[in-house]
């Protein structure tokens, strides 16, 4: 079994930024490509970004391009989203995904199914 847990989340003014955090345990030697989704209130969980093992491909949803920043450092088993230039319709719930099947990085790595691991959320919250 793989752990994740996200922390950072709070609130910020529109213009602000915000470092989500997403700390794995358990079988972490599984962990390969890792993902944010995001899900506000009455809506579907949409995907935000992912990252590949190495760190060397990411993806981002167009909305955050040029934003939002994913990142990881395995030897923390830590997987990194910066949020900058926020604007209220970034209000969510943020989650961490992670694939532990070795699937290779693809387009494919934007869907839900891709994953096999959740963690449970962190709110974000951005005033106008």
């Amino acid at each position: 079994q793989t752990q994740l847990v996200e922390s950072g989340g709070g609130l910020v003014q529109a213009g602000g930024s915000l470092r989500l955090s997403c700390a794995a345990s358990g079988r972490t030697f599984s962990i390969n490509n890792m993902g944010w989704f995001r899900q506000a209130p009455g809506e579907e969980r949409e995907f935000v970004a992912a990252i590949s093992f190495s760190g060397s491909s990411t993806y981002y949803e167009e909305s955050v391009k040029g934003r939002f920043t994913i990142s990881r450092d395995n030897a923390k088993n830590t997987v990194y989203l910066q949020l900058n230039s926020l604007k209220p319709e970034d209000t969510a719930v943020y989650y961490c995904a992670a694939d532990v099947r070795g699937r290779a990085f693809s387009l494919a790595v934007n869907q839900r199914t891709f994953y096999d691991y959740w963690g449970q959320g962190t709110q974000v919250t951005v005033s106008s």
